[in-house]
């Protein structure tokens, strides 16, 4: 019950608060204070209310924003995961998510330079014939010029 009372309060609020109706509501909020600043002064009570207020909203944001980038990344992970199963690819990606930070890297790198190497491969591919033997220019035959024959211009 709190769950997924949890769930759709944190998910209505993550949503709304990216809209550009929460920040015109919160320079709204900005330029009222700012406005109210001279008549109380721009005492330290006055002061206080936008300090006490931003940060009370800051604290709640930064749990909700979090756990709406965990459910995120979960669900994109999952979602990854059945690609990788559903097409019969290399299954040691599943889950890589869970390595420690240095094995994550050294495993990028390792993929970075097998797609160099492919690249490498793909550029030599293209640019060498496939059957050499089809693409041999036939010797052409240069007819020796007699003084019977002339140039193209005529000359």
């Amino acid at each position: 019950m709190f769950r997924t009372a949890f769930l759709r309060l944190s998910g209505a609020v993550v949503e709304w608060s990216g809209r550009p109706a929460a920040f015109t509501l919160a320079l709204a909020t900005v330029l009222a204070w700012a406005a109210t600043g001279p008549l109380f002064g721009f005492s330290e009570t006055w002061q206080l209310v936008i300090n006490t207020g931003t940060t009370i909203v800051t604290f709640l944001m930064v749990f909700l924003l979090q756990h709406a980038q965990n459910r995120d990344s979960r669900a994109i992970q999952t979602k990854l995961n059945e690609l990788i199963y559903a097409t019969e690819s290399d299954n040691r990606f599943i889950g890589v998510e869970n390595l420690e930070d240095d094995e994550l890297r050294a495993l990028s790198d390792r993929l970075l330079r097998l797609a160099e190497m492919k690249q490498a491969a793909d550029r030599l591919r293209r640019s060498t014939p496939r059957n050499p033997a089809q693409n041999r220019s036939k010797p052409t035959e240069i007819a020796p010029r007699g003084p019977e024959q002339t140039t193209p211009s005529g000359d």
